[in-house]
């Protein structure tokens, strides 16, 4: 992201990313769009989001996903020495990131599939 605008890495063919949208045009929130199926993040990228998430990135893997399942993702460990694997496997794999994530102008961010992390979007 280079400015302190909101953006959500959006899938426009997942309810949940458009269910997102829709609430951020209600919200009166601006915001833009990386569609990150066809831009996908860095490794990089996807470390600065899980600094602003909090979280590890087993936390926002699709793990049924079946490039999930070809590649074991299931057993594969969850420490901090596992953490580059999974980092450079969704960067390899986008499909397999958690959708929506909105990235919040105050450097926050939330994974938006449900209706109380997308009220903490509009909250200050």
């Amino acid at each position: 992201m280079t400015s302190r605008q909101t953006q959500i890495w959006h899938n426009p063919q997942c309810t949940k990313s458009r269910n997102a949208t829709a609430f951020l045009d209600e919200a009166g929130i601006e915001y833009s769009v990386r569609r990150y199926l066809d831009e996908p993040p860095t490794a990089a990228e996807l470390r600065d989001v899980l600094r602003r998430l909090g979280a590890e990135p087993w936390d926002i893997t699709r793990i049924g996903e079946r490039i999930a399942k070809d590649l074991g993702m299931a057993s594969w460990g969850r420490t901090a020495a596992d953490r580059d694997r999974w980092i450079e496997a969704l960067a390899e794999h986008p499909k397999l990131i958690q959708r929506p994530i909105v990235l919040t102008a105050d450097d926050g961010a939330v994974v938006a599939r449900d209706d109380a992390a997308l009220e903490a979007i509009s909250r200050p």
